[in-house]
């Protein structure tokens, strides 16, 4: 039975990422060599690591004076990482979802942090927007997608002072202003690679201007400097990174994903409005198009379970939602096909019809 991954992350890869690696462990670059056992200095690697950046700065269209990095860690260790390198005096955050609030807490320990707006009274079923920028903070952090929540902000913030932004999982689901940004970061295994790599995108003149010393592995300025290759980086998630970013180029660059991810994600929202028992949990203007979030009307709530082993019957993995919300979750990102979505969508409907 064919599977439909709807795994929020690690998640879903496309057949040409998988299809690539899965070669590339066996034979890298005809070296007779595995990915897995190559050198990282060797420059068929090199090439790689080059080729990946330079398709990073395509596809999102980077503006000059800023670096593209492959690190460790996860989007987590990028929560210090920022604060570390950018905080001096104060930093503003909005909060509006579980990873947002985790960022806020590592912030804290470098400085005063302010938080503009929360949704989370309302278990962060909508992205705030009345609030008050500071103009006398450091820069302003943002999370563009909340996967746990399904809320998502998909367009760019005017703000008075730099922005920071956690685009783990909606990067180049539409096109980016990264001028706008001193830095964006995000972990891998949502949109891009397996987990294991996180990417970093750095403006130069952002760095270098906190009083503080910075561990030599916390610096970006150590990584710009030697090109991600300070330590040994991910190597294999990294070419599987790259084996996406040319499916994407294939695929007719961020602007065609973004087509395409809004007409996944409005047929499967346009199921769940026009359904009797199935009800989305976030606002309908601030829904992601990334992380579809739903649940059973209060009526039908002791039949969570049994859809969930109705969708396994149909190939369907990976739905059930976050416990912090419960019912169901649908991640839908780039890799997931209009088929994939259209097996969900006739699952629902096929269980409603019996009930």
């Amino acid at each position: 039975m064919k599977k439909y991954n709807f795994y929020a992350g690690p998640s879903i890869l496309s057949e040409y990422t998988i299809n690539n690696t899965a070669e590339a462990i066996k034979n890298f670059a005809g070296t007779g060599l595995s990915i897995l056992e190559i050198s990282h200095r060797s420059k068929e690697f090199s090439a790689v690591i080059e080729e990946a950046m330079a398709m990073v700065k395509e596809l999102l269209d980077v503006p000059e004076g800023y670096h593209v990095l492959f690190l460790g860690g996860g989007a987590s260790l990028q929560f210090c990482m920022v604060p570390y390198n950018l905080l001096n005096t104060k930093a503003a955050y909005l909060d509006t979802g579980t990873w947002a609030n985790k960022a806020i807490k590592e912030a804290k320990l470098f400085g005063d942090v302010e938080v503009v707006a929360s949704s989370k009274e309302a278990n962060y079923t909508f992205i705030p927007k009345d609030y008050t920028i500071p103009t006398d903070a450091d820069y302003f952090h943002i999370t563009t997608n909340n996967t746990i929540y399904g809320t998502e902000l998909r367009k760019e913030l005017d703000s008075p002072i730099p922005m920071v932004a956690d685009m783990s999982s909606d990067i180049f689901s539409r096109p980016v202003d990264v001028s706008k940004y001193d830095i964006i970061y995000a972990g891998a295994q949502k949109n891009l690679a397996p987990a294991g790599v996180t990417l970093v995108i750095v403006k130069e003149s952002a760095l270098g201007h906190v009083n503080r010393v910075i561990p030599t592995m916390l610096d970006y300025k150590t990584h710009v400097s030697k090109g991600s290759m300070f330590n040994t980086p991910p190597v294999l998630p990294i070419y599987s990174a790259l084996q996406t970013l040319k499916w994407y180029k294939e695929m007719g660059g961020v602007k065609k994903l973004e087509e395409l991810d809004k007409a996944k994600a409005a047929a499967l929202y346009d199921a769940i409005d026009s359904s009797r028992i199935f009800v989305g949990t976030a606002k309908a203007e601030d829904r992601s198009i990334m992380n579809v979030c739903f649940v059973m009307k209060p009526e039908y709530a002791e039949l969570e379970k049994e859809f969930n082993d109705f969708a396994s019957t149909k190939g369907i993995v990976g739905i059930k939602g976050h416990r912090s919300v419960g019912g169901f979750r649908a991640s839908l990102y780039n890799a997931m096909s209009m088929e994939g979505v259209q097996v969900l969508i006739d699952a629902m409907k096929e269980f409603e019809k019996n009930h």
